[in-house]
Order: structure tokens, then sequence, then C-alpha cells
């Protein structure tokens, strides 16, 4: 979703041009695919080598346990996608457009035009890996940690894609990198707040992700990494807000700068401290293995 921002222009000659990229990758007959179904596929195949490459390595994880076999995530991997597409969609139907969808029931099954939420898809991906773990007897909160360590990979494509569609873009801006996008009605330099997301959310958290998991050593630390990455995200998620538009049908909810995204992100903060400080004080997580060649 995209909103319409103040009613006044910025300069457009600074702007950086839009690449004018098709949503739709490519198209057989009928039968469209586009980018953000490319980039979900991606994420979640990208997601599963990475994570067989973790799961595979005893030695990173608490009592050299992981919490399933390595050769299981591909069947993870299938609980994933529908995790995150009933999740995320079940997400924004209650978090973002309630009133709508219930009057119009049907078009909660329609999801052509977009409409996920993220923390909606992070809570369906949550419970399907409990779940997915406790039927292999595993050590559900290893399993967090798994999702924490490989789901940066998925939100910078998704992130990417959003940029591509020219959706959730940010504030009028003057600054040089502002973007005017082709579905903007005014047609004034935006901040790309998708990149903005790619870049905090995606790359930098895998980033500090892969610090915890191969130097820290935090996977042998149950919830350590799962609370690392909810930190991570819901800091990032709420920095951004300050210049992403909101979705159009909310707005802002109060004094013109709080949105659905800050206050969805809040929780998850608290819970990822709550997290980090429990992993850390445990001390049966102790760091007895040796170190990972």
């Amino acid at each position: 979703m995209t909103g319409n921002g103040p009613a006044h222009r910025v300069n457009a000659g600074a702007a950086l041009p839009f690449p004018n990229i098709d949503p739709v990758a490519f198209a057989i007959g009928p039968f469209a695919v586009r980018w953000y179904a490319l980039a979900y596929l991606a994420g979640v195949g990208l997601g599963a080598v990475y994570g067989y490459l973790l799961l595979r390595n005893p030695r990173l994880w608490h009592e050299g346990k992981p919490p399933f076999k390595a050769q299981d995530i591909w069947d993870f991997a299938f609980w994933t996608m529908l995790a995150i597409v009933l999740g995320g969609r079940v997400g924004y139907v209650l978090f973002y457009n309630l009133p709508f969808y219930l009057e119009n029931p049907a078009q909660i099954l329609n999801t052509l035009d977009g409409g996920m939420s993220f923390h909606g898809g992070m809570l369906g991906l949550m419970v399907a890996a409990i779940l997915f773990t406790r039927s292999k007897g595993g050590n559900w909160l290893s399993s967090l940690d798994l999702i924490a360590a490989v789901a940066t990979i998925g939100i910078m494509l998704g992130r990417f894609a959003n940029y591509i569609n020219a959706e959730l873009y940010g504030a009028p801006t003057t600054l040089p990198w502002g973007v005017v996008f082709p579905t903007d009605p005014l047609q004034t330099p935006r901040h790309p707040s998708q990149l903005y997301e790619a870049l905090l959310e995606g790359l930098l958290l895998f980033l500090l992700i892969r610090f915890v998991t191969h130097v820290l050593y935090g996977l042998r630390r149950p919830g350590l990494v799962a609370g690392v990455f909810a930190i991570g995200y819901s800091l990032a998620r709420i920095v951004v807000e300050f210049v992403r538009l909101p979705d159009a049908q909310i707005g802002y909810l109060y004094s013109g700068w709080l949105t659905m995204g800050m206050i969805l992100s809040l929780p998850m903060l608290v819970i990822g401290i709550l997290l980090v400080v429990y992993a850390a004080t445990r001390k049966e997580a102790s760091l007895r293995h040796p170190r990972p060649a």
C-alpha cells in the first residue's frame, strides 16, 4: 500500500531516476509471475541453503544439538512458505485493513494487489518453527534462532521487491537520493524507504547476526540470536517509519508521527530484550564446546 503524503511538491530536478523495472518478471500467456513472488521464493530458498550450512555444523549449537537435522531443512522450507503467506495475509487483514475486509470478506484471498504484514508473517513462521521442531524432538528456542539467522535474506529481497513495485515509499525529501516513484500522484522526490529497510533490516542485520553466531557463538545460548534479531529488526523498523509513509487507509495514529508499524514493533522489541536477558543469564548455556573450525 502507498500513501499520498503532504500536498506539496519538492523540486524533482535533483531526484534520482526510478529504474523502470516491470513488476512482472515474466508472463506465460495469462499467467504472470511478479518480482515480489520471486523474492519470496528466493528468500525461502536461499534461507534454506544458509540454514542447511548452519544445521550441519553441530559445534555452533548448544550442547552440539541443532534443533533438527540439516536434511530436514527442505521439509521445513515448505512449512515456511505456507506460514509466511498465511501469517502475512492474516496479519495484514487484522492489523491494517480489518473494516474493509469485514465488508468484503471475499477480498481476503485476493493478494494480487499486495497486502502482506511482516509481523504477521513472522508470527506465522515462529508458530511453524515451534511445531516443526517439536515434531522432531528439538529445542524450539534454537529453531527460533535458526529463523533469526536466515530471515534477513528474505527481508532484504522483499524490500527490493517493494522498491520495484514502487510501493511503501517514504515522505517527500530534498536529499539528493530522493526518488520520484511512478505510482506517486504528486510526482515529488521521496525517501526510498524500501532501500533503507533493505539495508538496515536486511544486510546490516544479517552481518550483525553473523557476528553473533560465528564470533560470539550465540547459537550455543538458545534464544540469544532470536532476541538479537527481534531487537535489531524492531529498532530498524521504528527508525525507518519516521520517513516512511503509513498505509493510506490508516494514516498516522497519534500526533502525526506514530504508525502501525511502530506499534507492532514495540512488543517485538520487548520480547527481544527478554530473550537476550534470558539466554545470557542461563547458567547451563555455557560455551564449553570447541570453536568451529
